[in-house]
Order: structure tokens, then C-alpha cells, then sequence
């Protein structure tokens, strides 16, 4: 029998010569209560199979239990006394956990550095112009924290915060709706017939890059925001997500319906966090109009104000003078991407130069009241 306790873990219980015995994920605990009654109300449990039957003990790292008879590992185990003792289990970690002052279901998630630590060599190679510890410490993101990430994409963020965020909190994907597909062009229409399930989709994936000790993961598209959902996060993150959303603006009010529905799923004094393609000043609004994936500050700053947000402060953590964009550069022209420049060296050494690009990080604020 498994279950789930507040201190310990998942913990598998089994009964074997007339003792329980039970075991914990890294963690040897050992139980014995010496129960044994042929009562009826009898369950056999495939946790008790083991095609090894060892004499004397768990093999995998688990509990010593002494028993004279190997076959007992495929024996029946009496149900009224394996639900007392998984209850008096269940309340000894309970007071357990309370000893220690965390609340039920709580685990400490590991630290910030350690995660950046862990993450494969091709996602370290992107910290210089990406940032990822001072920019989330700018927003205050936090372990326990239910936060929105937009155009999560592939996860390079994702696999950050879930785990950052813990096993008390929440990660939420949000998309595009699905009208803005058809608007860019080369997006073919099986690729958006495929894009109708995305939410069920990215959260499938999304559990494969957690573990027990990461966050929850779900998904919404923007304009179809459950109501149950509204004051329900403590941030969003707008991550390079707002060019395309500005780009298609005057054909479906895509900017302002993402802006209003981020200040919808926040709780009162909630975070939106941007970091995004700066175009600089001189640029001319035509050109920094979203389509070439930059914006200007400006523009981004009065489009969150417009709807109810508190523009708090700015951070310089993403910025990057050497991209010194032109009137027929676009945004993906640099690395990763290295558009025009993958099958021309010198070009592409020269766009690796200058590294991935300028970026605004702004903080805003919904109001407390």
C-alpha cells in the first residue's frame, strides 16, 4: 500500500511475518507492530510481489523485517489492521511536521542557485544575456508563489521556475488565443488545428520536466480566462511575450486583452513582470510597432498603466548596449536565432558578438485595493 504524508513522502507499506513494516523515499524508518490476524475483509497487494522474495528484508533501500517465511511477500494482508496502522502513520507525521513549524504538504524547494546550477550546459550558455536569478529575484518570485508565465514556448523559464516555485506552488502557462494564429501567415493549418488542445497539450509536457518536488503546473489562453482564476496568482511574467501581441493589436485587440487579463488573475498587490526587446528611443514608432520584435518602453509602460497597473521600478539586468538595431534589423537577426547569418561565418560571428538582445525589464504592481 503507498500513501502520501506531510513529513515523510510517499511511504509503502507491507506486511510480512506478522509485522508492518514501511519506507520512506531516501529514508529507512523502520515499524514494527506485530499485528497479524486472519480476519476477513482481506486485500493482496502487488507491492507485495517480488520475484526476488528475499528472507529477511527489503532489497531497494527500504526496511529490515525479519521473517522466517519468504513466501509471505504474496501473502494476503489483513485490511483493518494495515488502515490503523496507516493512520496512526498518518498522524504521527502530522505531528511530526507540526514540530518543526511547517504546514501540512510543505517541503523546502531548493535553492535558486542550485537549480541554475543543475540546468543543461545549452540553457547556461543563455545566463549572460538572460539573467535569469537577478531577474526573478527583481520580481520577488518566491518559493509557494502561483505565478503566470506567457509564451512559455519550449520551457527555457519553465524548468526554472517549477522548480524555484515548489511543491506549494503554481506555474500557469498562458498562450495566444486562438484567432491570432492565422494572422502571421506562414503558420499552417494543421499546425493550428494542432494549437486547439495546446492548454492540455503544454500541461502533459509540462509534467515531464517536474518532480515531487516542483510546482503544479496548468494552462490558459489569453482572452479565455477562467473566472474561477481571477485574483488567483501572486505574479505574471511577460518574458519577450509582447511583440507579437502589440504587432497584431489593430486586428483583434491582443495587447489589451492580455494586459486586462493579467491584472484579472492577480491578487490585489500582485506582480507583472516584463522583460522584453527594447527598440530605442530614436526609433520610429512605425518600426517599433512589434513586428520586428522590439517596443519602446514608453509604448509598454502606458499600455500597463491604461489598464489599472502601478509602474513601480526598472532594472538595467537585461540590457545589452551593443545592440545598436537599425531601420532593417529585426529582433531575430541575433542569437539564438541568428536569422539571415547561419550558413554565413563572419556574419554570424558578428551577430554572436554583439549577443542576444537589448531588453527593458519593468515592474508593475496591481493596486492592493
Amino acid at each position: 500500500l503507498e500513501m502520501e504524508t506531510p513529513s515523510f513522502g510517499p511511504l509503502r507499506l507491507a506486511y510480512v511475518a506478522g509485522s508492518l513494516g514501511y519506507m520512506s523515499d531516501g529514508a529507512e524508518i523502520p515499524f514494527n507492530s506485530g499485528l497479524h490476524s486472519p480476519q476477513k475483509n482481506r486485500i493482496s497487494s502487488p507491492l507485495l510481489q517480488s520475484s526476488e522474495k528475499p528472507s529477511h528484508k527489503f532489497i531497494s533501500g527500504g526496511i529490515h523485517v525479519p521473517s522466517a517465511e519468504p513466501d509471505l511477500f504474496d501473502k494476503e494482508i489483513t485490511m483493518r489492521h494495515l488502515l490503523l496502522f496507516a493512520s496512526t502513520l498518518l498522524f504521527a507525521s502530522l505531528s511530526h511536521g507540526d514540530h518543526h513549524g511547517h504546514t501540512a504538504h510543505a517541503q523546502e524547494a531548493a535553492s535558486l542557485g542550485d537549480i541554475l546550477a543543475a540546468q543543461p550546459d545549452e540553457v547556461k550558455a543563455r545566463y549572460p544575456y538572460r539573467n535569469p536569478e537577478q531577474t526573478l529575484a527583481f520580481f520577488g518570485i518566491e518559493p509557494g508563489m502561483t505565478v503566470v508565465e506567457a509564451l512559455p514556448g519550449g520551457g527555457w523559464y519553465s524548468k526554472i521556475l517549477l522548480p524555484a516555485l515548489g511543491p506549494e506552488g503554481k506555474l500557469v502557462g498562458a498562450n495566444y488565443p486562438a484567432n491570432i494564429w492565422p494572422l502571421f501567415g506562414f503558420i499552417s493549418a494543421e499546425r493550428i488545428a494542432e494549437l486547439a488542445t495546446w492548454t492540455t497539450d503544454w500541461t502533459a509536457i509540462a509534467e515531464g520536466w517536474r518532480d515531487r518536488h516542483s510546482a503544479q503546473v496548468d494552462a490558459v489562453l489569453f482572452g479565455s480566462i477562467p473566472e474561477e482564476m481571477a485574483g488567483s496568482a501572486d505574479a505574471i511574467l511577460f518574458i519577450r511575450a509582447m511583440h507579437n501581441l502589440a504587432r497584431f493589436e489593430d486586428q483583434g485587440g491582443f495587447l489589451t486583452q492580455a494586459i486586462a487579463d493579467a491584472h484579472k488573475v492577480l491578487k490585489p498587490g500582485g506582480i507583472a513582470g516584463i522583460v522584453q526587446h527594447a527598440a530605442r528611443d530614436e526609433m520610429s514608432d512605425a518600426w517599433a510597432n512589434g513586428s520586428r520584435g522590439y517596443l519602446k518602453p514608453a509604448f509598454v509602460i502606458q499600455s500597463m498603466e491604461a489598464a489599472g497597473f502601478i509602474y513601480e521600478s526598472e532594472s538595467d539586468i537585461n540590457a545589452n548596449p551593443k545592440d545598436q538595431h537599425g531601420e532593417e534589423d529585426i529582433v531575430w537577426r541575433l542569437p539564438p536565432s541568428l536569422m539571415g547569418s547561419r550558413d554565413k561565418p563572419e556574419a554570424a560571428a558578428a551577430m554572436r558578438a554583439i549577443g542576444e538582445s537589448n531588453r527593458m525589464t519593468l515592474k508593475f504592481r496591481k493596486p492592493a485595493a
